[in-house]
C-alpha cells in the first residue's frame, strides 16, 4: 500500500505524464529520499498505463535487458500511450547511449511512450545527462524532506526535525535512537559514501573520503580552513584533493563546503569553506556519544540550528536557482550570503539571546542594497523560515 502523503513532485509528475511527449522525466536526488514512492503515487493516479522497472547491478548484459524491457513497453502501447519508468537508471553501464538511441527512435517514429528515469543526482548529471541527452529530459529534484513535510508526514516537531532529519524512511525510528542511528549509517551514510560518491568519479583515497565525510558532518555549520581540514585527517593529501571530494560530496547531497562571498568568483573559490550538512541527520548520526548535547548545550545547538538552516537553503537554491555563500571581514562574519543575479541577502542565524548583529551591519554597508534576515528573531522564526514562510528576496 501506498503511503498516504504525497510530496510536490508527485504532483509535477502526473502533471508532465498527462501533457503531450516531449521529454523525459528525470527524478533526481539522494537515496532514500522518496523517489521511487514518488513515481509510485504518481503512476497510480494518471489513467495510463504503466510499468515500473528496477535496474539492477545484478542484471547480466544490462544494457540487454533495458532493450527488452523498452521494447515490450513498446509493444504494450499498441498505438495508444504508454508510460515506462525506470528505476536506479545508473546501475546501467552506459546507458544514457541507450536511452539515447530508443527515446530517439521513438520520437522519429511517433510513438507515445513516455519515459520516466530515477537515480542518484550526481550520478545521472555527471555521467550521462548533460553530455548524451541534452534537450531530452525534464528533472524533478527530490532532496531530503523539509520540515513542514517531515510534521505533516510523521508529525515531527522542530527539535525531532533538527535531531532526525528529513529521510523518511528513518522517521518511524525516531523513539529508538540506536534503531534510528543503525538505520541511518547502515542503510543511508555507508551506501552513499562509499558507493554513490566513489562511483562518481576515479576515488584514489576512498578511506579519506570517508573521513572527509564524517570530519565534515562534525563541523558542520563551521568556517574550517584546509590547512586544518588536512591537520585533522591522515594521508590527507593536497588542499586540491580535499575541495575535490568536498566537490563530489555535495553533488551526492551529502555535505558541502561554502565558499566565501567576495563578488569575485576565482577569490572565492581559494577560501576556507564553510561545512554544511545538506541534512542534520547526517550530522547527529556521526556526532558520536555526545550527539544526544546537540539539542542542549547551547553552543552545540547553535552549530545544529546553523546547520539545520544551511540544508534548506541548498535544496532551495537547487529548484530556485541562486547561490550560496558565507561572508567574513575581519572580525565581522555572515552566516549566509545568497546571490540571484544582483540580488544579495545576508542571513544571521541566532539560536539563543542575541547579541550583535555587526556582521549585518558591516556587510550592508558593503552591499547597500542587500537584504537582511536574523532567523531566530522574533520576526524571522526558526520555526517558520524552515517550513518555506519566509521570502528570501
Amino acid at each position: 500500500m501506498l503511503p498516504s502523503y504525497r510530496r510536490n513532485q508527485v504532483e509535477t509528475l502526473i502533471q508532465r505524464m498527462q501533457e503531450p511527449r516531449r521529454f523525459m522525466q528525470v527524478v533526481v536526488g539522494p537515496r532514500q529520499t522518496g523517489k521511487t514512492t514518488a513515481v509510485r503515487q504518481a503512476l497510480s493516479s494518471v489513467d495510463i498505463p504503466s510499468k515500473l522497472v528496477r535496474a539492477s547491478q545484478d542484471i547480466l548484459a544490462s544494457r540487454d535487458w533495458l532493450r527488452r524491457e523498452w521494447d515490450e513497453a513498446r509493444r504494450l502501447t499498441k498505438g495508444k500511450t504508454y508510460i515506462l519508468a525506470i528505476d536506479e537508471i545508473q546501475l546501467i553501464s552506459q546507458w544514457s547511449s541507450v536511452v539515447k538511441e530508443l527515446w530517439d527512435a521513438d520520437t522519429d517514429s511517433g510513438l507515445d511512450l513516455r519515459i520516466i528515469l530515477t537515480g542518484s543526482s550526481s550520478l545521472l548529471l555527471q555521467h550521462g545527462l548533460r553530455e548524451a541527452l541534452t534537450g531530452r529530459f525534464e528533472l524533478i529534484p527530490c532532496q531530503q524532506w523539509e520540515l513542514s513535510e517531515c510534521a505533516e508526514a510523521f508529525g515531527f516537531s522542530l527539535d525531532d526535525y533538527l535531531f532526525f532529519g528529513g529521510y523518511p524512511g528513518a522517521a518511524v525510528f525516531r523513539s529508538d535512537t540506536n534503531r534510528w542511528l543503525d538505520y541511518m549509517q547502515n542503510s543511508i551514510i555507508a551506501p552513499s559514501v562509499l558507493r554513490d560518491v566513489v562511483a562518481l568519479d576515479r576515488i584514489t583515497k576512498p578511506a579519506l573520503m570517508e573521513a572527509l565525510f564524517t570530519l565534515g558532518c562534525t563541523y558542520s555549520g563551521q568556517e574550517i580552513s584546509y590547512r586544518k581540514i588536512m591537520g585533522q585527517l591522515d594521508d590527507a593529501g593536497n588542499a586540491t584533493t580535499i575541495a575535490h571530494y568536498l566537490t563530489l560530496l555535495g553533488e551526492a547531497g551529502l555535505l558541502s563546503g561554502l565558499q566565501k562571498y567576495t563578488g569575485k568568483q576565482l577569490k572565492s573559490r581559494a577560501s576556507s569553506p564553510r561545512l554544511v550538512v545538506h541534512d542534520t541527520s547526517l550530522m547527529t548520526a556521526s556526532y558520536g556519544p555526545q550527539r544526544e548535547s546537540l539539542l542542549t548545550d547551547p553552543s552545540m545547538r547553535g552549530h545544529l540550528v546553523e546547520s539545520a538552516v544551511g540544508a534548506y537553503l541548498i535544496k532551495r537554491a537547487v529548484t530556485e536557482h541562486f547561490k550560496v555563500f558565507w561572508w567574513r571581514d575581519g572580525n565581522k562574519e555572515v552566516d549566509f550570503v545568497l546571490q540571484s543575479g544582483k540580488a544579495l541577502t545576508a542571513i544571521e542565524v541566532k539560536s539563543g539571546k542575541i547579541k550583535g548583529l555587526g556582521g549585518l551591519d558591516a556587510f550592508h554597508k558593503e552591499n547597500p542594497d542587500s537584504k537582511s534576515l536574523i532567523v531566530g528573531s522574533d520576526d524571522v522564526p526558526l520555526d517558520a523560515f524552515l517550513r518555506g514562510e519566509v521570502e528570501l528576496f
